[in-house]
């Protein structure tokens, strides 16, 4: 619905506002590694849009539609980090790749990370096919008793 960068700006907007209570075009500047004059730009396309408040010189929120969308942005960054920790990424890379993942993947593929990284969560603190799973990424074998149940 909106594009990736509208999304970005949002996000960024979001986490600086939770860290800070307060976000300044300099903070998304700085967040987004972007020029503040082309932060400048996309303030005054957000607030004509009606998803921020932008003052220029002043602070930036965000309405209650930009939070809504920012909200389920960093919802779905956070599922998908989550789920690539799971499988023992970095948790830069993980980030990194949540970012561009965020924008692409299907709600029903979003809707099923999301059951899986509950599922995991909730499962006993060292389910035993997480263990074999990391003993496979150190060693690439798979070595488990045929008796056991994975």
């Amino acid at each position: 619905m909106y594009s990736q960068s509208v999304e970005d700006y949002l996000e960024t907007i979001y986490n600086i506002i939770q860290k800070k209570g307060f976000a300044r075009t300099k903070d998304i500047s700085r967040n987004l590694g972007v020029t503040p004059p082309s932060v400048t730009e996309m303030m005054k396309k957000l607030d004509k849009d009606g998803l921020v408040n932008y003052e220029r010189y002043g602070g930036v929120t965000l309405t209650e539609k930009g939070r809504k969308i920012a909200k389920i942005v960093k919802t779905r960054h956070n599922t998908i980090k989550e789920f690539l920790n799971v499988l023992l990424i970095s948790d830069k890379t993980a980030d990194r790749d949540a970012c561009e993942l965020e924008h692409v993947l299907s709600p029903e593929t979003i809707e099923q990370l999301t059951k899986f990284v509950k599922f995991v969560d909730k499962a006993p603190k060292y389910p035993k096919w997480l263990e074999h799973f990391k003993e496979f990424c150190k060693t690439g074998d798979f070595t488990c008793d045929q008796q056991e149940k994975i």
